[in-house]
């Protein structure tokens, strides 16, 4: 239960745009020295949409030290700062309803059709050597037998706001991160704004999908890899709300898991039995390297424990995922509109022409996307050798022009991580960077909706 703020500390949204912005204040175009781009700050047509994003004023000094101690010691979020500097925003962004309406409506429009192409793909093996997955990954995609259940499906659709509207960077349909964030942190803040509410729990969502998976009083593993904190953090944080489902939850690595009869065992020192459900917190691609012991092709197919997410995930994760589209009958019209053009890297002039921009098929949290203004010359020149010695495993996507929005530190450009669970919109997942690249590196901000007093769910109407 989080503890009410002071009225002296709690205002509405409206107040705070007001001191802002001003109550009357329409977005003008005012130059970027970074981007050339233009800032954001209330209103923005689309069509015949307006979209709506409001920072509001930072959180007291002395309650936000408490949102952050909260959040490390019991949202289990361990890694608040990179180096010396904080990742959790003292200040939220305020969507107005209309614009979560909109982006919850395309999320849910794209985790269909992203559930309609993987059954195409899995059904025309042929289209697979396209997506730069590994080759034993491929291989077990290609084989006949029905794949491994879904626990559940949880996708998050990376928006980006753009003089043309919104544009999607990704979809991160295998391991999506932010549920710390997007859940504990964002709920925290917006108890001091009385005129906003977090646009869903996606944590919440979440858990209850793979509660109902698991059944009562399911035995449920959560599988990291060793090492990676951020994961085991995600990891802790869900188990508390099985465990609070009733479901027991048993942490543990990939290679603990043995698969007898198409059936889910764990075998650790701790706890041995068969499993009601996994959560694979463990991306897709290292699959292939765990001990032939543990028969890591159930993940994806032959499975009969179901998994969340399951192997089939690893098709949209795929930057590749577009090259495709043009030989499937799915025609995908949501990912047509909002994912910018993406080609193969030897088709396209990406290394003189700034406006293509290089991804790795399995890149994640922006670590293999190269745009050559932001990188020092060794990585650059080292980018380019690894291109072109397997350029199968690249993808060159169309650059955007990112819109800045106004905030208490300076304009800053956006991402609204929206997810879905099982095809619902579920949430948001705010990230923030100086620059035109959300990475490991980004500020996480907690993304409220404007309240309606009609209605007091915070999730789309």
């Amino acid at each position: 239960m989080i503890p009410p703020v002071p009225a002296v500390e709690r205002e509405s949204v409206a107040a705070q745009v007001t001191r802002r912005i001003g109550p009357q204040d329409q977005l003008t175009p005012a130059a970027s020295s970074e981007t050339g781009g233009r800032d954001a700050a209330v209103t923005r047509t689309q069509g015949c949409v307006a979209l709506r994003i409001v920072a509001g004023e930072p959180v007291a000094d002395r309650a936000f030290a408490g949102i952050r101690r909260r959040t490390v010691l019991e949202g289990c979020k361990w890694d608040p700062q990179v180096g010396d500097v904080s990742t959790l925003a003292a200040f939220p962004l305020v969507l107005g309803r209309s614009t979560w309406r909109e982006v919850a409506s395309m999320a849910e429009q794209l985790s269909a059709e992203t559930l309609q192409a993987e059954e195409e793909i899995l059904s025309r093996p042929e289209l697979l050597s396209d997506l730069g997955l590994p080759r034993a990954l491929r291989r077990v995609l290609q084989e006949p037998g029905e794949p491994t259940p879904a626990a559940a499906r949880a996708m998050r659709f990376d928006f980006h706001p753009t003089p043309d509207g919104w544009r999607i960077s990704e979809v991160n349909s295998d391991v999506p991160g932010g549920f710390t964030e997007a859940s504990f942190f964002t709920g925290l803040i917006a108890e001091h704004f009385s005129g906003a509410k977090p646009a869903g729990f996606p944590i919440e969502h979440w858990a209850d999908a793979i509660a109902r998976s698991a059944g009562v009083k399911g035995r449920v593993a959560l599988l990291t890899a060793p090492g990676f904190m951020e994961d085991h953090q995600i990891m802790a944080y869900l188990a508390g709300h099985l465990r609070a489902r009733g479901c027991e939850t048993q942490l543990a690595n990939p290679g603990q898991v043995v698969w007898r009869d198409g059936f889910a065992h764990l075998e650790t020192e701790w706890f041995r039995g068969r499993l009601d459900a996994v959560v694979r917190f463990y991306q897709g691609e290292w699959l292939p390297t765990l001990p032939r012991r543990c028969e890591w092709r159930h993940f994806v197919r032959g499975g009969r424990t179901p998994v969340a997410n399951p192997g089939r995930a690893l098709i949209a994760e795929s930057k590749r995922f577009p090259l495709v589209w043009d030989r499937m009958t799915a025609r995908l019209p949501a990912w047509r509109r909002l994912l910018p053009e993406s080609r193969d890297v030897r088709d396209v002039p990406w290394q003189s022409d700034a406006a293509w921009l290089p991804k790795a098929a399995m890149s994640n949290t922006g670590d293999e996307v190269c745009i050559r203004e932001l990188m020092k010359e060794r990585d650059w020149r080292r980018a380019r050798w690894r291109i072109r010695l397997n350029p199968s495993r690249w993808v060159a996507q169309r650059r955007f022009e990112s819109v800045p929005v106004l905030t208490p530190a300076g304009a800053m450009h956006l991402c609204l991580g929206v997810y879905t669970i099982d095809g619902r919109a579920a949430g948001i997942y705010g990230r923030l960077a100086g620059r035109p690249l959300i990475d490991f590196a980004s500020i996480d901000v907690a993304v409220l909706v404007e309240h309606d007093e009609g209605r007091s769910d915070g999730v789309m109407e």
